[in-house]
C-alpha cells in the first residue's frame, strides 16, 4: 500500500490581476482605434451633438405646443357641450314655466266662468222663488 504522501497534489492558482490588466488594455486600444478611424474632430461631434439637441428641443417643444393646443381644444368643445346643455335646459325651464302660467290662467278663467254660472243660477232660482211667492201670495189674496 501507498501512504498517502506518495499521492501527487495539484494545486491550480489563478490570479485576480490578469482580467483587469486586460480589460484596461483593451479600452485603451478601442479608444485609440476609435481615434484613428473617427470620421470627424472632436469639435465637429461637439457641433452634431449641439445640433442634435436642438432639434431635439425644438421637437419636444413642438409637441408640447401640439398637446397644449388639442388640449385647449378639447377644454373648449367641452365648454360649448356644456353651455349647450345648459341652454337647453334653461329653455326647457322657462317653457315649463310658461305652460305652467298660461295652464294656471285658463283654469283661473274657467274658475270665474263656473262661479259666474252658479252665481246666475242662484239669482235665477231666487227670482224664481220670488215670483213663486208673489205667485202664491197673489192667489191666495183673489180667493
Amino acid at each position: 500500500m501507498r501512504d498517502n504522501e506518495e499521492v501527487p497534489t495539484v494545486i491550480i492558482e489563478r490570479g485576480g490581476g490578469g482580467q483587469v490588466g486586460s480589460f484596461v488594455l483593451g479600452a485603451l486600444v478601442g479608444a485609440g482605434l476609435a481615434l484613428l478611424f473617427a470620421p470627424k474632430s472632436g469639435q465637429e461631434t461637439q457641433e452634431d451633438l449641439k445640433e442634435r439637441a436642438r432639434r431635439l428641443r425644438s421637437s419636444a417643444e413642438e409637441r408640447v405646443r401640439d398637446a397644449q393646443k388639442q388640449l385647449e381644444d378639447r377644454l373648449e368643445t367641452a365648454r360649448q357641450g356644456v353651455q349647450s346643455r345648459l341652454d337647453d335646459v334653461k329653455g326647457a325651464v322657462e317653457a315649463g314655466r310658461k305652460a305652467a302660467s298660461d295652464a294656471r290662467d285658463d283654469l283661473e278663467r274657467r274658475l270665474e266662468k263656473s262661479k259666474a254660472a252658479y252665481r246666475a243660477g242662484m239669482d235665477a232660482a231666487r227670482q224664481a222663488v220670488t215670483a213663486g211667492s208673489e205667485a202664491e201670495d197673489g192667489g191666495e189674496e183673489g180667493a
